[in-house]
C-alpha cells in the first residue's frame, strides 16, 4: 500500500469512515456521480446480472448500487454497511432484502449464500484489501462472481484529493488509502479468486462535462473495475475472523 499523505494536496481535517459517512449522508446523493461507479459497472461484459438470484452489496451506503443491481434484474440483494445513518437511507430506498450493520471483513452472512458480491467505492477506505477479498470469497457460491469498482489509484495520486464532503465548517476528508492495481490482484488471487475481467475508465468528455476543472486530468485513469470468479470446484470454507480492516459503505455509497 502507498501512503496517501505523500500525494495529499488538500490537507483537509480527516475523520474515520463511520464518522465521515454519517456526516456526508444528507448530501451524498447530490455529490456522487454515476460515472464513478454504476456507469462503469454497466460497461462490464462478463457479469450476467439477471442470472444472479441473490447478491450481497458490500458497503451498500445509501443503496445506490443495490437499486442499480435490482434494476439490472438481480433477484434479491442484501446490504452491509458500517454506518447506521447510511443504512437508514438505504432502508428508505427499499432496494435491499435485508440490511446489516457490520464490518465488511466479517459480515456474519451465510457462507456460499450468494451468486454475486458487489463492492462499489469502498476500497480506498480499507487499510488492507485482503480481508474484504477473503470475506467476499466466503460469501459467494462456487462459480459466482465478485465485482469491485473504485477510484483508480493513479487518479488518487495525480489529483492528490481524498474522499471528502462539505461539512458545516468546510471540507472534511474521510480516511483514504491508495491501493495499487497489483494490490488488488495479489489480494484477490490469494483469496482464491480468478480474474475474469478488468476495466479501467479514463477521464474523457463525459467526465469533463460533469467536472470542467478535471480537463487537466484528460486521459488519466479515473476508475477501475474488477470481475472475479470463484472456482466452481472450491470447497466450502469456515468464516474468518476480522483483521481490523473496516470499510464504509461504501465507501462512497
Amino acid at each position: 500500500m502507498v501512503d496517501f499523505s505523500l500525494f495529499d494536496t488538500r490537507g483537509y481535517p480527516t475523520v474515520d469512515v463511520r464518522t465521515g459517512y454519517a456526516g456526508w449522508v444528507d448530501s451524498y446523493e447530490r455529490t456522487v456521480q454515476d460515472a464513478m461507479d454504476v456507469d462503469v459497472l454497466a460497461r462490464l461484459a462478463v457479469p450476467d446480472w439477471a442470472a444472479a438470484a441473490t447478491a450481497v452489496d458490500l458497503g451498500c451506503g445509501t443503496g445506490r448500487t443495490g437499486a442499480w443491481l435490482r434494476g439490472r434484474g438481480v433477484g434479491a440483494v442484501d446490504g452491509v454497511d458500517l454506518t447506521p445513518e447510511m443504512l437508514a437511507r438505504a432502508r428508505t430506498r427499499g432496494a435491499h432484502r435485508t440490511l446489516v450493520e457490520s464490518d465488511l471483513a466479517a459480515t456474519g452472512l451465510p457462507t456460499a449464500g450468494y451468486d454475486l458480491a458487489a463492492c462499489s467505492l469502498v476500497d480506498e477506505h480499507l487499510a488492507d484489501l485482503a480481508p474484504l477479498y477473503r470475506e467476499a470469497h466466503r460469501l459467494v457460491r462456487p462459480g459466482g462472481l465478485f465485482v469491485l469498482v473504485g477510484l483508480h489509484p493513479a487518479f488518487i495520486m495525480a489529483a492528490g484529493m481524498p474522499t471528502h464532503y462539505d461539512g458545516p465548517d468546510g471540507p472534511v476528508a474521510i480516511t483514504t488509502h491508495v491501493h495499487l492495481v497489483s494490490d488488488h490482484l495479489t489480494a484477490g488471487l490469494a483469496a482464491g479468486w480468478r480474474l475474469a475481467e478488468m476495466r479501467e475508465q479514463v477521464v474523457g468528455d463525459e467526465w469533463i462535462a460533469l467536472k470542467p476543472k478535471w480537463s487537466r486530468h484528460r486521459g488519466r485513469p479515473v476508475s477501475a473495475a474488477y470481475v472475479w470468479q470463484s472456482g466452481a470446484d472450491r470447497g466450502r470454507e469456515e468464516p474468518r475472523e476480522a483483521e481490523g480492516a473496516r470499510g464504509k459503505d461504501d465507501a462512497r455509497q
